[in-house]
């Protein structure tokens, strides 16, 4: 039996302010507006142009820190990364992040995945999350 989604627990649904957002990925607010700045995610605007984060775009900035401090990829390769994987169609992000959670077992990025649920719709970076290219 498939559980009912709540209206309030949609993915997609832009609820966090960025000192929020920042809090829940650990990084500083500056980094969030520089992902944005180099068009790797893409969130929300209030009327009052507030930036809003989803479920989604917090998913997509982990990866994005995943592959930046863990992995040694620049902003440009991040970006480069997400329109393979979005051209290809397939999920090489999450099998490399899977390869490099292997690599360091109990050092606490296993974390990061704990909300995803494997290859299901929507879970890699390259989701289709709004994240505008270049």
């Amino acid at each position: 039996m498939a559980a009912a989604r709540r209206p309030d627990r949609d993915p997609t649904r832009p609820v966090y302010v960025i000192s929020v957002a920042a809090t829940l990925v650990s990084a500083h607010p500056r980094t969030l507006r520089i992902y944005e700045g180099e068009g790797l995610i893409c969130p929300a605007r209030t009327p009052t142009n507030i930036r809003l984060y989803s479920e989604e775009d917090i998913r997509r900035i982990l990866w994005i820190r995943h592959l930046t401090q863990d992995r040694g990829v620049n902003l440009a390769g991040v970006r480069t990364l997400f329109e393979l994987e979005e051209r290809l169609g397939q999920r090489i992000l999450e099998r490399l992040y899977d390869e490099g959670t292997r690599d360091k077992p109990g050092d606490g990025t296993a974390d990061a995945t704990a909300g995803r649920t494997g290859s299901s719709a929507g879970t890699g970076p390259g989701n289709g999350s709004g994240a505008q290219t270049r």
